[in-house]
């Protein structure tokens, strides 16, 4: 009765018990332990947020109430310089998230 039961075959796959990896062939298994974004790409992100946000906050001050003008509304930093200084964060925040360093 012992004879007939058959022991399980254990089968070796890549470290992280990848199946697909060893079937496909021409995938390594550890290309697939790399992350898309490396430590320069998130450097990179977090200059872009500060660039963000030092333009906003230039873009904030005190509001027209009505019964004054306030000039101060229509200043340069607050409708040129803070809008100029947040899409250019904007724009370079595409740039690091798709940088990637030339491997040598």
């Amino acid at each position: 009765m012992d004879k007939d039961k058959k022991k399980p075959v254990l089968i070796k796959t890549s470290k992280n018990n990848d199946v697909a990896s060893n079937q496909v062939p021409g995938i390594d298994a550890n290309t697939e332990d790399k992350f898309p974004l490396t430590r320069i790409n998130f450097i990179l992100i977090a200059a872009c947020g500060a660039l963000i946000v030092i333009g906003f906050l230039l873009m904030i001050g005190s509001a027209n109430d009505g019964a004054t003008f306030n000039s101060d509304v229509f200043s340069a930093r607050r409708v040129i310089v803070g809008p100029c200084l947040a899409f250019v964060g904007f724009m370079a925040m595409a740039i690091a998230i798709l940088f990637k360093k030339k491997s040598k």
